[in-house]
């Protein structure tokens, strides 16, 4: 047995060392073939290790399957903002989850002594945030239940990173205070730098229950709040959710007016982080699977050509005694050779490549910065090497294998014809054909942009930026000084050379943040509760917002300077608003209540529908009415929601980048605590809306380009080497006759035909795989005949160019010189 086995390995070896030396032989080749598919390999690898930080590695929490997002449920929203005193009964309720906390986005003016402020990202969380994805701080402790709690002592804790970038990792921070919007905190303790909480870290974290805010404990009132629970172990998730949904059963009994149809909707934390992402990722690695397929198509040819001019060397073999066995053996070993040489290259592809898509488009996945080349990547790179190795080398090694000695040395050199030759168009057909399904999904991606694109955003994003201003405010700031200061701040705006239109704003912002109010039309009877009214999108605006953004006026006025807080509440609504509530009337003049205000408002003026949800989603949101709100209006009971930050929209007459400093100089004279953070361009916001269908679109058009260019090389190899081994024929065709350009149409011919059955076959593929990308289209259906019609002539062009060298070489044949070599 032990003989046997070092005979095994020896024998391995000895095929081993050969495969090297026929391999160093053809240097040309060998350097191909590593290439196509390092390309192929690589490809794959690197979508591979992101659908595997994406999609297949678990949360970097521990017991990360147990934790579980919750979002309340209306009428309008199937996740929406929770609410503070429903959270608290859900903790109590509950029998599903072993623990339940509740966050809440809070930036922070950081303000040291003679120092400008700076402003920090925050999550006011509840007690139980970090015990319940089960972190532990590096120094000092969490929060206990007395912290959370109106009066408490104010206590933050700090996140790593930022523990590090400010204090430079002092070990002695506990116990030492910082200066968060005039009120000094507390540091009880630091978590760990790596912690990510849906892919990003924060500078602070602050207990929720101290916000002492009357609409935080109002059940009526959205503070745009969200929760994260652990299952308890042996609970599943159809069991947490019929637990939840008693619980809401309750809740909706005791508090009819606010929890009436109010559900609890319940998912992983893994899927709600990644999203709808995992079709896109899904589709990406399919057309890179293609496209390795094309890879090994293209080798095989390789192969099965150069496997040709070796015909000689293994029909001796064979006559001295070799197996068909031993003969395969040695030419897998080959292929198995030159596909780990190429994985290993496919290796650094993949290593630059993810790099240069998560650089290019960091905002188009989730969880990117877990995407890494770890070693469940390097074991499917050394298990895809091995496939694609036998895969490309098995047909050749097949045919190769079984050859007949007298039928070689009778084809003196000749080669061997028939079934070689029509296997080789096979190879090709399957690569024109795969290509071809890349080229379609390409295609379609290409014009799904370009039609998002044609779509209004129903605002004018060109010259447009936006931003978001942090207040210095306090616990004692009042509406009156809120409001003074933001005029102060519209009138250094409009000092700006360049600003042609400014507005702070909060509420809604197209394409950024959504907030909606329940309401109902005067006149009409008052639904039994909140969850009965109909919903629209609100935005709180001044004067100046609609010139800002680009808004249109259909009829009416555009909110005005004099609607203060001393005039008649009034606002305008978009003309989605008019058709759905005022069909068959003029609504200007009109009033209705809104809820969530407790304001009665009339109706001025009527203004163009903005796409808030983004230019491909807007028509399918559950709420797409819209009305405008003039910020000087906010009731008093809310404008402390405005005291610590804004939302601000300028126009500019040119770049409207060009301006940002202006603007930060401006604001550091109105006040050095006041900070300007998350500027962004509307043309930016805009285009930021459909990045991950921008990044599919250019991962599958380069992969169909890579593709197409692999299919060309394919036909041209195979149509060039057929040249070469019908010389003879050729010589014989036009000894007797045949014109030059009968030779070239004869060669053009056969490689339209292995490119044609491609076509056809492509088309059928095609047509039963685009359908899975249907969900990533817009404007165009994934049958799109014209983007069919297209790829299809594209390719067959791309294969009559291919064909056009060796067509020319075959026309050059001189007849006597091809007859005396025969």
């Amino acid at each position: 047995m032990a003989d046997g086995r070092e005979a095994g390995l020896e024998t391995l070896l000895q095929d081993l060392r050969y495969g090297l030396r026929m391999l160093a032989k053809s240097q040309g080749f060998t350097a191909i073939a590593i290439l196509t598919l390092a390309l192929g390999i690589g490809a794959n690898t690197a979508l591979f290790s992101v659908v595997n930080g994406v999609l297949l590695n678990p949360l970097a929490y521990p017991h990360s399957a147990e934790l579980v997002a919750i979002y309340g449920k209306t009428p309008g929203y199937q996740r929406a903002p929770i609410n503070y005193l429903n959270f608290l009964d859900w903790q109590r309720q509950t029998q599903a989850f072993s623990s339940m906390a509740m966050y809440r986005n809070q930036d922070y003016n950081l303000i040291g002594t003679g120092e400008i402020a700076e402003r920090v990202r925050g999550y006011m969380i509840s007690a139980d945030f970090f015990p319940t994805l089960r972190v532990t701080p590096v120094l000092g402790r969490t929060f206990r239940v007395d912290d959370d709690q109106v009066g408490a002592a104010p206590v933050v804790i700090l996140g790593g990173g930022f523990w590090r970038r400010k204090f430079g990792a002092s070990l002695e921070i506990t116990g030492k205070s910082i200066t968060l919007n005039g009120t000094s905190y507390a540091i009880v303790g630091v978590i760990p730098a790596g912690f990510t909480f849906y892919g990003q870290d924060r500078d602070v974290y602050t207990p929720i229950g101290q916000w002492n805010d009357a609409s935080f404990r109002d059940r009526r009132v959205d503070v745009s709040a969200h929760a994260v629970g652990r299952l308890k172990p042996g609970i599943t998730l159809s069991q947490a959710i019929a637990d939840m949904d008693g619980i809401a059963q309750n809740l909706a009994a005791a508090y009819p007016e606010a929890d009436k149809a109010v559900g609890i909707t319940l998912v992983s934390m893994k899927e709600d982080l990644v999203g709808n992402v995992q079709p896109l990722l899904i589709v990406l690695l399919a057309a890179v699977g293609f496209l390795l397929l094309i890879a090994c198509a293209n080798v095989a040819n390789l192969l099965l050509a150069r496997s040709m001019g070796r015909s000689r060397e293994f029909a001796i073999r064979a006559a001295l005694g070799a197996s068909h066995i031993r003969v395969i053996r040695q030419l897998l070993t080959e292929s198995i050779v030159l596909a780990g040489l190429g994985g290993a290259m496919g290796l650094l592809f993949a290593f630059w490549g993810t790099k240069a898509v998560l650089g290019t488009l960091p905002g188009a996945l989730p969880r990117a910065n877990e995407v890494s080349l770890d070693s469940r990547v390097l074991f499917f790179t050394i298990a895809l090497s091995l496939f694609a190795g036998i895969i490309f080398g098995l047909a050749p090694a097949l045919k190769t294998s079984r050859v007949d000695l007298q039928e070689i040395l009778k084809e003196s050199g000749r080669g061997l014809s028939g079934a070689r030759h029509r296997l080789q168009g096979v190879f090709v057909a399957v690569e024109v054909a795969m290509a071809l399904v890349l080229l379609v999904g390409a295609g379609l991606m290409v014009r799904s942009l370009s039609a998002l694109w044609r779509v209004d955003p129903g605002f004018n994003p060109s010259h447009a930026i936006t931003f978001s201003l942090s207040l210095p405010a306090s616990p004692s700031t009042n509406s009156a000084e809120t409001r003074a200061r933001l005029r102060h701040f519209d009138d250094k705006m409009h000092s700006i050379p360049g600003v042609q239109a400014v507005s702070v704003t909060l509420g809604s912002r197209p394409m950024i943040h959504n907030s909606s109010l329940p309401f109902w039309i005067e006149g009409q009877p008052r639904p039994a509760n909140l969850q009965e009214m109909p919903q629209a999108m609100f935005y709180l605006v001044e004067a100046g917002f609609h010139q800002a953004m680009g808004v249109t006026l259909e009829r009416g006025r555009f909110i005005a300077p004099q609607d203060d807080e001393n005039a008649p509440v009034v606002i305008d609504i978009d003309d989605i608003f008019a058709r759905t509530y005022f069909p068959h009337e003029n609504p200007i003049g009109k009033r209705i209540h809104i809820a969530g205000f407790d304001v009665q408002a009339e109706i001025v003026g009527v203004v163009g529908h903005v796409k808030q949800w983004g230019l491909d989603a807007d028509a399918k949101s559950a709420i797409e009415a819209q009305f405008d709100y003039p910020f000087m209006q906010l009731p008093e009971k809310l404008m402390p929601l405005a005291a610590d930050a804004v939302g601000v929209v300028l126009r500019t007459e040119g770049d409207p980048t060009a301006v940002i400093d202006p603007v930060r100089r401006a604001v550091e004279e109105i006040d050095p605590r006041e900070v300007v953070y998350n500027v962004q361009t509307m043309d930016e916001v805009v285009s930021n809306s459909f990045a991950a269908r921008r990044l599919s679109m250019i991962l599958l058009g380069v992969f169909a380009a890579f593709a197409l260019v692999l299919a060309c090389v394919g036909i041209y190899g195979v149509i060039s080497y057929l040249v070469g081994q019908r010389t003879h024929e050729i010589g014989v065709r036009m000894a007797l006759g045949a014109q030059r350009g009968d030779v070239f149409r004869l060669v053009v011919v056969h490689g339209a035909r292995m490119a044609l059955l491609g076509v056809v076959i492509g088309i059928g593929a095609a047509l039963g795989l685009t359908h899975l990308m249907a969900n990533q289209l817009f404007g165009v259906s994934a049958h799109d005949p014209l983007t069919f019609a297209g790829v299809a002539l594209l390719l067959i062009i791309v294969a009559v160019a291919a064909c056009y060298i060796p067509a020319r070489r075959a026309m050059r044949v001189d007849p006597m010189i091809a007859l005396r070599y025969e």
